[in-house]
């Protein structure tokens, strides 16, 4: 009996080994997240939505994601507003039912004082800015003059770059989208155009003539959209901005090398 359990022991341990010999590990390539949205609210502020306003509108000029505008205030898809109506440039808060206070029984003691003069506090670290967010979008110019005015981090007027030409040149989509916003209700660009290529990114045309498209049109990268102009500006360009998230991005950093 003992030379027979010996014996299947044997047999059992042969078929594992030869079941792990023919066996094969599959590896997966890690697969990396893209970065989480990040929304600058604007606490306490709210937009007046006047005649002509768009929610894509407002929120590009408010540097807000337009998502976070219309979940802050509750308004779904098609995002439609109407004149006079409030919006929250924030999210909502409920504030605290009751002060803080004092646990029962516990006596309240002055702060400690110290004779020691205080170390100056170490000088902060500098941050290293964020890489530059990767886009899926295949870029192409959207006019052929040189570049008048570059991307300036946290500089209000130059959140994209000045291109130069002449009155009634070519301005083209920049990529495959969706027509978001065409008009000139948004002080500083003159006649602007929004387009939208996914719910991350969106692209900006600002100072033209003429706009040839209108919101909910479909686009391709290098069709005519507006013929350039000075709408807004002392001299003829195209202004020229991309939003990741609602916020300004360096278009150089995207667009093909000349």
């Amino acid at each position: 009996m003992r030379l027979r359990a010996r014996l299947v022991l044997q047999a059992a341990c042969v078929a594992v080994l030869a079941a792990c010999g023919s066996s094969h590990v599959v590896r997966r390539a890690p697969t990396s997240s893209p970065p989480p949205r990040v929304a600058v609210a604007k606490p306490g502020e709210v937009a007046v939505v006047n005649r002509g306003d768009t929610l894509y509108g407002i929120a590009f000029r408010n540097g807000i994601d337009v998502r976070d505008l219309a979940r802050w205030n509750g308004i779904g898809p098609p995002y439609t507003i109407h004149p006079g109506q409030q919006l929250r440039l924030y999210p909502g808060s409920r504030p605290s039912s009751r002060p803080a206070t004092a646990t029962a029984g516990t006596a309240s003691r002055p702060p400690a004082t110290s004779t020691q003069t205080p170390r100056p506090a170490p000088p902060p670290r500098p941050v290293a800015p964020p890489p530059p967010a990767v886009s899926p979008i295949t870029w192409t110019w959207p006019a052929s003059g040189g570049v008048l005015s570059s991307y300036v981090a946290g500089e209000p007027t130059k959140q994209g770059i000045d291109i130069a030409g002449d009155n009634g040149a070519p301005v083209r989509a920049a990529g495959d989208g969706v027509v978001v916003y065409s008009g000139a209700g948004l002080v500083g660009y003159g006649e602007l155009i929004i387009v939208k290529h996914n719910d991350a990114w969106l692209s900006a045309y600002g100072h033209n003539r003429r706009r040839l498209v209108n919101e909910g049109q479909l686009v391709q990268a290098g069709q005519q959209i507006a013929e350039m102009g000075h709408s807004g500006a002392a001299r003829d360009m195209l202004h020229f901005e991309i939003r990741y998230n609602g916020k300004p991005v360096d278009p150089l950093v995207y667009l093909p090398k000349r």
